[in-house]
């Protein structure tokens, strides 16, 4: 068999993989981010459909209060990674579909983490508002469907007036480096639909996309999460995800993206898949085991690979 006909092959088992019901999270993803399906299709909108009632989601919920919080009331940023904001942004990854429960997360998390300007706290500490964390919920945000909600113009107002004022470069905050906040600001902007781009949007992506190419995949300040394959994305970036950010947002044939490619192609496994490396901390539930096949992390090496 020629190289390529292996490929085709090995492509087509991961694929098949991918998309086996018992797992209609990594489905629905592998249908529309990989196969580039309609939403609109019968089996993307039963896949979607089923994800509340399939682990992990399901798990995620039924640690969810009543009142929309996870742990407890109140700005949801503690204990990572079982507190409010953070299901928020794992369920989107997830694919979660919007729901009556993913409502009262999310007026929750308008209620206590977001302040007067529209920029969402990591704690009642009045400047701890990190980028990262604003460039994930609004990524979340806008893939939970509520892209148009006011609460969300008011947060993409404030991210675009500071990095207008202040730039990326001086913006790490916290456990935060300025080239992971970028990331997570692309991430968002990317996910912003064409008809809603405004010309303070288009900035912001112009200028966390430089800013991202200017920074090298191979100087990393030691940082070692850059190196390993994460799911699920909390406030830090894997290399992927700086790879995926900038795909998506147009570069995908830049060359300063080739070391990139070099690192993630030979973690590729001799099955087709791609393993997990890295979970951010204590989750509600069970994204798989380190070092073994991942569905997700598949899905995303297979997004920038195709």
């Amino acid at each position: 068999m020629v190289p390529h006909l292996a490929e085709v092959a090995l492509r087509n088992k991961t694929l098949a993989w991918l998309l086996e019901f018992n797992n209609p999270s990594a489905r629905y993803l592998t249908l529309t981010k990989i196969l580039d399906r309609s939403e609109e299709t019968q089996e993307v909108r039963d896949s979607r459909a089923a994800i509340p009632q399939a682990a992990p989601a399901r798990d995620i919920l039924l640690a969810q209060y009543p009142q929309g919080y996870w742990m407890h009331p109140g700005i949801g940023c503690s204990p990572r990674y079982r507190a409010t904001l953070w299901q928020i942004l794992i369920l989107a990854q997830l694919g979660m579909p919007r729901c009556p429960a993913v409502d009262r997360a999310v007026d929750h998390l308008f209620e206590a983490n977001q302040r007067e300007d529209g920029a969402f706290r990591a704690s009642k500490e009045p400047g701890d508002v990190p980028m990262g964390l604003n460039g994930s919920l609004l990524w979340a945000l806008e893939r939970l469907g509520y892209g148009e909600a006011t609460a969300v113009e008011r947060a993409w107002s404030w991210l675009a007036g500071e990095i207008e004022t202040h730039g990326l470069e001086s913006r790490g905050v916290g456990r935060e480096s300025p080239t992971q906040g970028a990331v997570k600001v692309l991430w968002a902007a990317n996910a912003v639909p064409p008809n809603r781009r405004y010309g303070g949007l288009e900035l912001v992506s112009r200028e966390a996309a430089a800013f991202l190419l200017d920074a090298s995949p191979d100087r990393r300040d030691g940082e070692t999460i850059w190196s390993r394959l994460t799911f699920p994305l909390t406030e830090g970036a894997d290399l992927l995800q700086w790879m995926a950010v900038l795909v998506d947002a147009g570069y995908g044939d830049d060359p300063r993206l080739a070391p990139a490619r070099s690192w993630l192609a030979p973690k590729r496994r001799p099955d087709g898949a791609w393993p997990l490396e890295r979970v951010p901390g204590k989750l509600w539930a069970d994204v798989g085991a380190l070092d073994e096949p991942n569905k997700w992390v598949t899905i995303r090496a297979l997004a920038v690979s195709l």
